[in-house]
């Protein structure tokens, strides 16, 4: 009973969160200064006509017109049945729009976040392991720079290496190719850049954490009983402190990814230039698609309150000793 009160706390609260970011993100546009309005007054004053007729005919074709509660509640019911909206400057469907754009966004933020998981904790065990060694002090210059260096000025540096300079690379990314091709190796070259981008950050942030968390069990009493009993070193490492390692670790891992992997999202799809989700969400932003802002806005949401939410429910599993508040 205790465990399913918590998951149903957890699903309540992941709701609530996405509500209000939705909210505050719809109200935020509602009140941004719209240049594509200015645009359209500026062209009719220029020609003789009355910029305000010209602003109201703008308003009704965007759905602009009536009062901020009512457009806001036709939303949420749109949405309710499966209707995104409809995206102005693209002239498609927001879904249609965020479906076209998502499978080359999970090209390489699926590998980074996978690379990073697995080597970010390998390395920070590694490091707990020898700590105050040569290897140790290499993983936390590691670790500092791929959490200081800034990805768009990474990025930038590494097209001019190995695409201009060298040219194992292509300078431009081929949407043809990832979307007719994703599994070919000309594929792979061009995505190989964008995911060592987006996971060295990643890895870096990953193994900070691992390696602190390490270093608590690494010299506590039943490792080195364990020790004494003639245990394994794989068995140490495995058993006696990645175990107990992954319970905070949970807590912080999958929401850290997350905020590194979709605020980097939008430099990383510029610099390369890679059509995914930030890439058009930046451009629907920048065109006040208000539409296409709150459907690509809605994606990350969506995935950053299930991925806390499943780290919520993997502590719970991982450490039995949880009061689950239920009392």
């Amino acid at each position: 009973m205790g465990l399913k009160w918590y998951t149903a706390r957890r699903v309540a609260w992941a709701g609530v969160a996405a509500f209000v970011i939705l909210t505050v993100t719809f109200v935020l546009l509602d009140y941004a200064p719209d240049p594509e309005l200015a645009r359209i007054q500026f062209r009719a004053a220029a020609t003789g006509a009355d910029a305000e007729t010209a602003a109201e005919a703008y308003a009704e074709r965007r759905g602009l017109t009536g009062p901020l509660w009512e457009r806001y509640l036709e939303y949420l019911g749109n949405l309710a049945t499966g209707d995104w909206g409809w995206s102005d400057t693209r002239s498609q469907p927001v879904l249609t729009a965020i479906l076209t754009a998502l499978p080359y966004s999970l090209m390489y933020t699926v590998p980074a976040v996978a690379l990073s998981t697995v080597l970010g904790i390998a390395i920070g065990l590694y490091s707990a392991f020898n700590q105050y060694t040569t290897t140790d002090y290499a993983a936390t210059f590691v670790a500092f720079f791929g959490v200081s260096i800034p990805n768009f000025w990474f990025g930038i540096v590494l097209l001019l290496l190995f695409a201009v300079q060298l040219g194992w690379v292509p300078v431009l990314f081929d949407a043809e190719l990832a979307r007719t091709r994703p599994l070919s190796l000309a594929n792979a070259r061009q995505l190989v850049l964008p995911v060592f981008v987006l996971g060295t950050s990643a890895i870096a942030s990953t193994m900070r954490y691992a390696r602190a968390e390490a270093l608590e069990y690494v010299r506590a009493a039943f490792v080195k009983a364990a020790r004494a009993k003639g245990a394994s070193e794989w068995r140490i490492l495995t058993r006696h402190v990645l175990r107990p390692t992954l319970v905070p670790l949970s807590t912080i891992l999958v929401g850290d990814l997350l905020g590194i992997i979709l605020s980097a999202s939008y430099l990383v799809e510029v610099v390369f230039g890679i059509p995914g989700l930030g890439r058009l969400s930046l451009e629907a932003i920048r065109r006040q698609d208000t539409a296409l802002v709150l459907g690509t806005t809605l994606v990350p949401v969506l995935v950053a309150v299930l991925g806390n939410l499943l780290q919520d429910l993997a502590y719970a599993l991982l450490d039995p000793r949880i009061d689950y508040g239920d009392r």
